[in-house]
């Protein structure tokens, strides 16, 4: 699926999803090309930041790739915070990292991609 996107603020974006590459999944992938920097965080569960390079220095540029960590799988470990998240509403102790109204505007995306022309 190849989706092209135009932002309200005129910025563009391209999304290209694939789950048929052989012999296994390769990657996940995220690019951003800025005006003042390029990010790009890959890896098999997109787990490595690779490029992190800007106009601008900040004090986190140095331990950006602390981050970085080595799962078994493509699943990674993105979903346990996530899920501890949900545990915390649900004890009154935080608020949604996600809103639903956020969320929304994912699926409607992936709605759009599915449309024919």
């Amino acid at each position: 699926i190849v989706v092209n996107l135009k932002f309200k603020n005129g910025a563009l974006g391209s999304i290209n999803v694939t789950t048929l590459t052989y012999p296994k999944n390769l990657e996940g992938s995220l690019t951003i090309l800025g005006e003042k920097g390029t990010v790009r965080i890959g890896g098999v569960a997109m787990n490595k930041i690779e490029t992190w390079q800007f106009a601008d220095s900040n004090p986190m540029d140095e331990s950006i790739h602390e981050v970085n960590t080595s799962p078994k799988s493509v699943y990674g470990f993105g979903h346990l915070d996530y899920y501890r998240n949900v545990v915390d509403i649900l004890d009154g102790k935080a608020a949604p990292i996600v809103t639903g109204r956020e969320a929304r505007k994912t699926v409607e995306i992936l709605e759009a991609a599915y449309k024919p022309i």
